[in-house]
């Protein structure tokens, strides 16, 4: 799906939120009974995030600026966007919230070293301080950014199997393209021989 395409989705998934808010109006019995399904349906916020540990998350596209709020409301100080379809930076500024733009095509090819290098110092250095959230995320949270997390879990001493398995249980949804698994395996191995 393309960017414009992506954007419309989201879009309209919001713009129906709004409706059903304001149908509900002030029914309490209905209106918290509404709020929970929601929150359960997106893992707590309408934001696409799956968190792997207590400071980093993976998941979709934020693709908007209500979305963005949600995010810092997360307490997100951090991003890494790997998605070739939107860059986050302007949205994510009125928020302090730093982006690294690290944008790559889901394309089932391999991913160079450089890739990984630039999301693992960003996502590093970001967590070398106190108090940061990172959240890596790609348009749908399948491939691209499990694969950037993956890389992230294990430059922090994760084994590659134990991350793979942690990640999908938290994250169902991810598809670990084998090709991918492969380019985090050799930059993890071009970084063992530094």
């Amino acid at each position: 799906m393309k960017a414009d395409e992506w954007a419309k989705v989201a879009q309209r998934s919001a713009a129906a939120y709004e409706r059903w808010s304001k149908a509900l109006g002030d029914r309490g019995d209905l209106r918290s009974r509404f709020d929970a399904t929601r929150k359960r349906a997106h893992r707590t916020f309408i934001m696409d995030m799956t968190w792997l540990t207590g400071r980093i998350a993976v998941g979709g596209g934020i693709w908007n600026a209500e979305n963005m709020v949600e995010v810092a409301r997360a307490g997100v100080t951090h991003i890494i966007d790997m998605q070739i379809e939107f860059d986050d930076t302007r949205l994510a500024e009125p928020h302090g919230i730093t982006v690294l733009w690290n944008p790559i095509d889901d394309d089932f090819q391999p991913k160079s070293a450089e890739v990984f290098q630039r999301g693992v110092d960003f996502a590093l250095a970001a967590l070398d301080e106190g108090g940061t959230k990172l959240f890596v995320h790609c348009a749908a949270g399948v491939h691209r950014a499990p694969m950037m997390a993956l890389a992230i879990l294990c430059s922090l001493g994760w084994n590659l199997e134990d991350a793979v398995q942690v990640i999908e249980k938290r994250r169902p949804a991810v598809d670990f393209a084998e090709v991918y698994v492969n380019s985090v395996r050799e930059f993890l191995q071009v970084e063992a021989g530094k």
